[in-house]
Order: structure tokens, then C-alpha cells, then sequence
């Protein structure tokens, strides 16, 4: 595995972990916003083990990528990132996209990218308004940082108690920044929730406008106990994509590969292998 930077919109560039046979049809992992690329550890190394080139990459404002100078995260924006970060793989390719990682999927593939496979993963255009609600409340919720990582993960704990609280915490360490004052802090820009991508109908008008629907086979992943996906976002998706896959996973949330990581990998690898073989 090499981490690469890759230069994008407005001289900014983008963190990425490139693995994987180098003449490999490609798979682009995207996480959720508020996480980093380390959310994606376990899944990258077995879709490399698979077969498979795997850029997996943090989002701007995430992580060890740039932040904007002027906090511009709006989802056009990081459609542009995105394909900046395909050119760096191979063709054909496809995207994986967790929340934003996958609203951002959306978004491209509306604005004329053309992968070969799609999977959300926990993300409809009709989100629960609540479960988004509730995590941005969580995201917001301690600005003034945490005093070391043992609190950070009583935070986490408490947010998600069907997750079990680790004993070792120090893996915390990838997701939170240690400031000057010395108390940790999460990894990413507090401005990635300004704007119009942060509002729950977003999606619904960028899904209004594709063209893609019954082109590009798309799987979601959903994690059956998600605050964000319900019963009738599957329902408004499945309309939108007549051809829809959907693989429930029992025992998730909405950080699906996060619960569930082995469950989560054997349906990613299942669609793949279907659609982008290697």
C-alpha cells in the first residue's frame, strides 16, 4: 500500500492509500462525513486480496486531504474531487460510497462520471430527517474537543451502545486531531455541515435530474437498524432504479461496515465480481 496525494479543484489536493494489482479494474472507496479514510481499512485490504486496485481516499475537509480555505464543501465540488480521484486508477472502475461518500457518488455519476458498478452504502436520496438530526447533533456536540481519547470513546459509546466500546482506544487516534492546546479533536473541517449538502432533501433534487438510472447497476447496503435509511427511502430508490440491489445487513447502523465488517465485505465482493469482474 503507497499513500498518494492527488491535486484537485482550486490547487487543493486529496489523501489517498492506493493497493492492489496495478492493471486492476479499479474501486474507489468514499466514507461518510465526519469519518476518514481509516473507516475503510479492513474492506480495502480485502478488496485488494480480491483482486481489485483500491483507492481509498478522504474526502476534502477530512482527514489528513486539505481543508478549503474558504469552506466550500459543497456536493459539486466534491463530485469534481471525485473524479480527479478515479483518474488516478483504472478503467473500468467502480464507486463504493458510505453517507457523503455516497450522496457524492450520486452526484457524480448525475454530472456525467460513468462507473461501471455502484453500491451506497446506508444512503438514499429520502433520508430520515430525525436520524440526520440526530447525527449532526453528535457531530456538533463537543467543540471544545475532548481532554484524551479514553473520552472521546465514552462519547462514541454513548452515541452507539450497541457497539461494543474497545478496550484499546489508541485506533481512536485516526479520527481525532490532537491540537495545540493538546485536547483531541475530530479529524475534520466543523464547516463540512454548512450549506445546502447538509440539508436532508438535497439528494432528492440531484436525483431528479439523472439520467443514469438504468444504466449503471447500483447496489445499497443498508444496515438494518440505520437512523437514516427507512422502509420508504428503499421504496423511493427502487422507483428511481428499477434495478436496484439491496442487501439488508441484520445488525448494522447506519456505520455499516463499521458494525458489520466481514457481512458487509462478502456482499460488496459478491456485487463486484458480478459487475466489474477481475
Amino acid at each position: 500500500m503507497a499513500t498518494i496525494r492527488i491535486r484537485t479543484r482550486n490547487g487543493l489536493t486529496i489523501a489517498a492509500d492506493i493497493m492492489g494489482p496495478q492493471d486492476a479494474p479499479t474501486v474507489v472507496l468514499g466514507h461518510g462525513g465526519g469519518q476518514t479514510r481509516h473507516s475503510w481499512s479492513r474492506a480495502g485490504v480485502e478488496l485488494a486480496n480480491a483482486g481489485y486496485r483500491v483507492i481509498n481516499y478522504d474526502l476534502l475537509g477530512h482527514g489528513d486531504s486539505d481543508w478549503d480555505p474558504q469552506g466550500r464543501y459543497d456536493l459539486a465540488g466534491r463530485a469534481a474531487d471525485l473524479r480527479a480521484v478515479v483518474a488516478a486508477g483504472n478503467s473500468p472502475f467502480a464507486l463504493v460510497g458510505a453517507s457523503l461518500g455516497g450522496a457524492t457518488s450520486l452526484k457524480a455519476a448525475t454530472e456525467g462520471l460513468d462507473p461501471a458498478a455502484l453500491v451506497l452504502v446506508d444512503i438514499v436520496p429520502l433520508v430520515s430527517v430525525d436520524g440526520v438530526a440526530r447525527i449532526r447533533a453528535f457531530m456538533t456536540s463537543r467543540p471544545e474537543g475532548f481532554v484524551d481519547l479514553e473520552e472521546a470513546a465514552d462519547a462514541i459509546a454513548a452515541y452507539n451502545p450497541d457497539r461494543p466500546r474497545p478496550d484499546d482506544v489508541s485506533g481512536l487516534a485516526k479520527n481525532l486531531r490532537q491540537d495545540d492546546d493538546g485536547r483531541w479533536r475530530w479529524h475534520w473541517d466543523p464547516r463540512i455541515l454548512d450549506g445546502a449538502e447538509g440539508q436532508p432533501s438535497f439528494l432528492l433534487s440531484v436525483m431528479d435530474e439523472a439520467d443514469w438510472t438504468d444504466r449503471i447497476p447500483t447496489m445499497l447496503v443498508r444496515g438494518l437498524k440505520s437512523d437514516i435509511v427507512t422502509d420508504e427511502g428503499v421504496a423511493d430508490l427502487r422507483r428511481r432504479i428499477p434495478a436496484l440491489e439491496v442487501t439488508n445487513i441484520t445488525g448494522a447502523g447506519h456505520m455499516v461496515a463499521g458494525d458489520r465488517n466481514d457481512q458487509f465485505n462478502a456482499a460488496v465482493l459478491d456485487f463486484l465480481y458480478r459487475t466489474i469482474p477481475v
